[in-house]
């Protein structure tokens, strides 16, 4: 998630991590005073490299320079240094802004820096995602304009970003989403906004996702003291835990009586409808974003824990990502895998073989319980989310054998988001029915006509089963769809990469990455996982706006 704000830099005595807890007593600290502070950079200051008025950014540059610079030269004892905050922005802009003149001017100062004898931090890693070649990612390729549009917008260009930018229509309208969900004017206040995703992804136990926000929520004025543990949060916001854990693992699940003990004239806080709907799409969109996170394996950002060092590196070491440099077979053997399902696909373009709609209730039956077992062992949650979580334990479970006790299936055709869901997200939450409905439609349609090494490919019904497999897991049933289909066009390793992402994000392994499509380009593989992401945040809103349409009844 992109930041909304410009970056701030900040700056304290001898490199301290917060001025605040600067002692005023004995001589090693260092005040500035008002007359002072026009040497350091500041957060409104450094805003001006985010101008898209080229000379202004110029200028911007070089007094963020100068700034740096006259801070560095203030060598008596006791002088203001550049805090660890300051540098670790200078090394997100040295790694990620798309603006060349900005990066290498971060980079030649963090250098000026070093040579001061300040300590100054490296990135762990080459690029922003662990299963992906640095190399194919790298900023200066085909989607540049896109990057610096989402620079000059947002003040940085994170991982995520990055990645999604390798599909940049996608990105447009998933930007656009993400400013109107935790931007605009709407029922829920900003830092709570990122809160409740923050609890969102503490159930994925997703750190960059909650790291992102964690920053978001205090740039929005959060309370410091709710990171720390959800008892701290107002008990409105705790009030949502049962439909976070829901929504995020079992949203089938989900009845009118949830929705009613949190808007209804007894509660005690009460949720308005429009609030509901708000925090209902923020913890969707962040559970299917962590899908994505945990999918590409993205990388932590260079100024999050876990993705930077102080530790000067070891001669022989080289910053890289821990991807395969190459994923796929041998040419010739994934010519002749492509072919066979290209084939597969003719195939069943032209059936005109019609099933009858037993045969199909059978045939989805069969995928929904089909045994796709997940790759490792749930692990505990990371320290970082260890107590934004209640009952960890909470996950995703299969679907029972046909005859055996299951939840009831959701008929498409009964409750869509087509004919019902954007309706009523649209009537409570004014224009973010349109933003989700085109996020749908985008990923729905996106195709570039290609398949690995092949121009000029329908992938039509690739991308069809795809979608269909994932509504299947959750429940959900096409009446006209042949799930015949999913196991024609849908190889094992496929299946078990989706299920895992969908159901299962935090147990995603660079492993079952590129052990599916593995003479597909990396590009195709995300793909595949926007469309498990999109997939999935459609079904967990279908069956909480259906409880809310029958709590509305």
């Amino acid at each position: 998630m992109a930041s909304s704000s410009a970056p701030g830099f900040a700056f304290q005595a001898n490199g301290g991590e917060n001025p605040s807890q600067a002692s005023d007593t004995g001589g090693s600290s260092r005040y500035r005073s008002d007359s002072e502070s026009e040497i350091y950079p500041t957060a409104k200051s450094l805003s001006r490299l985010c101008s898209r008025d080229r000379d202004e950014r110029a200028a911007a540059l070089e007094e963020l320079s100068q700034k740096v610079l006259v801070c560095l030269g203030l060598d008596r004892p006791g002088s203001a240094r550049l805090s660890k905050q300051t540098l670790l922005h200078l090394l997100r802009l040295s790694r990620s802004c798309p603006l060349q003149e900005v990066r290498m001017r971060a980079s030649e100062l963090l250098c000026t820096a070093q040579e001061e004898g300040i300590e100054v931090p490296r990135a762990l890693a080459s690029g922003p995602s662990a299963f992906i070649p640095a190399k194919e990612m790298f900023i200066e390729g085909p989607n540049q304009d896109m990057l610096i549009e989402s620079f000059l917008a947002l003040g940085r260009v994170d991982h995520l970003a990055m990645v999604m930018a390798l599909h940049p229509s996608y990105l447009s309208c998933f930007l656009r989403t993400q400013h109107a969900l935790f931007e605009l004017d709407g029922p829920l206040p900003r830092d709570w906004r990122h809160y409740i995703s923050i609890m969102a992804a503490a159930r994925h136990h997703c750190s960059y996702m909650v790291q992102q926000h964690s920053m978001a929520f205090l740039e929005a004025g959060g309370e410091e003291s709710w990171l720390s543990g959800l008892e701290h949060a107002p008990t409105k916001l705790r009030g949502l835990q049962t439909l976070n854990k829901l929504l995020a693992h079992r949203p089938w699940l989900i009845t009118q009586q949830h929705i009613q003990e949190l808007v209804c004239a007894g509660a005690e806080p009460r949720w308005s409808l429009a609030e509901l709907i708000h925090a209902v799409i923020l913890m969707a969109h962040t559970h299917s974003l962590c899908s994505f996170v945990w999918g590409c394996g993205l990388n932590p950002e260079p100024d999050h824990i876990g993705g930077h060092t102080f530790c000067p590196p070891s001669p022989s070491h080289i910053p890289h990502s821990p991807a395969h440099e190459d994923g796929r077979q041998e040419l010739a053997d994934g010519a002749v895998e492509v072919e066979v399902l290209m084939k597969r696909m003719v195939e069943l373009q032209q059936q005109e073989e019609e099933c009858t709609q037993e045969e199909m209730v059978t045939r989805f039956e069969r995928e929904r319980s089909e045994s796709i077992p997940t790759a490792v062992v749930r692990g505990a949650p990371p320290e970082l989310v260890l107590n934004l979580v209640e009952e960890p334990e909470f996950r995703y479970e299969d679907f029972a054998p046909r005859g055996e006790q299951s939840p009831p299936i959701m008929r498409a055709q009964d409750y869509s988001w087509e004919d019902h869901g954007f309706s009523l997200v649209q009537r409570l939450l004014p224009d973010m029915g349109q933003f989700l409905d085109e996020e749908f439609q985008v990923v729905s349609n996106l195709t570039y006509h290609r398949m690995a090494m092949h121009e000029g490919v329908d992938t039509y019904t690739l991308r069809k089963a795809l979608w269909n497999y994932i509504h299947c897991l959750y429940g959900i049933r096409y009446d006209d769809y042949d799930y015949g289909s999913v196991n024609v066009l849908l190889e094992r390793s496929l299946k078990v990469f989706v299920k895992t992402v969908a159901c299962h994000p935090e147990q995603t392994t660079a492993h079952i990455y590129h052990d599916f499509w593995r003479h597909f380009r990396h590009s195709e593989k995300v793909h595949a996982n926007l469309i498990v992401m999109e997939a999935r945040l459609q079904a967990a809103l279908l069956y909480t706006l259906r409880a809310i349409t029958y709590y509305m009844r």
